[in-house]
């Protein structure tokens, strides 16, 4: 009981401390002519051929702007996106928003039955872990990983070596944001669990 009550607390809180995105909406036709500078890494229909980068077909609309802006104030960090983002406008930031967000989400072939891996991710996304107080990832991302616009992204029917990179590097403090939650909870995860939980959402749909 005291867990379930420090879940709903931990969730509340988070929905409270993060911001929405403040952005105007976009124009998803301006920015599918924009899209020209994501494609080599991300895809043409946002779906990226590469497992180190993410898809970002059918992303919650505003997180994408959010963390576009987040790059380019340095709050987030990436060498290979840097070089993208210097010229990008506000503007273009919410018309790739709008036009990723319009496209079709990934599909993954979901392995029946779940493997030993996958069920202990399956365990930890939609119980938490009760003996670090982590609450169950779906308590913010749904239970079937599609987000909630515009704070927490979409995470199924995504990459899985994407999903353990972003989950060790927030683990690390080599990703930082949403007030540290998100370091806080890769943190009390070991990197076992780490690769179970990223098994079991990428085969979310």
């Amino acid at each position: 009981m005291l867990f379930k009550a420090r879940n709903s607390v931990l969730v509340g809180l988070i929905l409270l401390s993060l911001p929405v995105s403040g952005f105007a909406a976009g124009s998803a036709e301006a920015g599918k002519q924009k899209n020209a500078i994501c494609m080599a890494c991300h895809g043409p229909v946002g779906i990226s051929p590469a497992f180190i980068y993410p898809n970002l077909a059918g992303q919650v609309p505003g997180y994408i702007a959010d963390q576009l802006a987040a790059y380019k104030a340095g709050d987030r960090v990436s060498p290979i996106m840097a070089p993208f983002i210097l010229a990008l406008t506000e503007e273009d930031m919410v018309d790739l928003d709008a036009y990723y967000s319009s496209l079709e989400p990934a599909e993954q072939a979901v392995p029946e039955p779940l493997s030993i891996t996958a069920l202990e991710g399956q365990a930890i996304y939609r119980g938490g872990f009760a003996e670090r107080e982590v609450a169950a990832c779906m308590s913010c991302h749904g239970p079937s990983g599609h987000g909630i616009p515009a704070l927490y992204p979409r995470v199924s029917a995504q990459h899985k070596e994407y999903l353990e990179t972003q989950l060790l590097a927030f683990k690390k403090g080599e990703r930082t944001g949403y007030n540290d939650i998100m370091s806080e909870i890769a943190f009390s995860l070991s990197e076992q669990q780490i690769t179970a939980l990223s098994e079991y959402m990428a085969g979310l749909n």
